[in-house]
């Protein structure tokens, strides 16, 4: 792998993997601790989520075509595409599963979801599953981020 792959696959995975952490784990939380409107918490936190989705799609798919480029033939052995596949399908299941279901219902019940009925259990299941499936690919990136995209960066059960 030549230094100029390595270091573009390092930015892109920094930019991804970084935004994550930084929307999911920073920005989203603070929106909810600093507006007293819970409302508009959620629907900027839901852009935000939107915007690194975006993004995470774009670099996802650029480092998964650098990935199979230099595994060739035996990409089926390399680790790193696995974990990129994954966390790509994960996001498409969010954003173009989850996302439209929960603005659905948000739309549904302008005035907010009363506590007990189907439509906040509803959206409560959704909103679960979301964050669970968010914390996936934010543990995924952090094994990107500590093993590399190389093929000679695999884990190794060896000392």
């Amino acid at each position: 792998m030549s230094s100029a792959t390595a270091i573009g696959q390092r930015i892109l995975l920094t930019l991804w993997v970084g935004g994550l952490w930084t929307v999911g784990y920073i920005a989203v939380p603070m929106l909810f601790h600093a507006l007293d409107d819970r409302r508009l918490a959620g629907e900027l936190a839901g852009r935000l989520f939107g915007v690194i989705n975006g993004l995470g799609l774009v670099c996802g798919l650029l480092l998964l075509a650098s990935v199979l480029y230099q595994s060739g033939r035996e990409w089926r052995r390399t680790w790193q595409v696995w974990v990129l596949l994954a966390m790509l399908a994960m996001i498409s299941i969010g954003e173009f599963g989850l996302a439209p279901l929960m603005q659905a219902l948000k739309a549904a019940n302008p005035q907010g979801f009363i506590q007990g009925t189907s439509d906040a259990s509803r959206f409560g299941m959704l909103h679960g599953i979301s964050s669970l499936l968010y914390l996936a690919i934010s543990l995924m990136g952090f094994a990107l981020v500590v093993f590399g995209l190389g093929r000679n960066n695999a884990p190794s059960s060896q000392p």
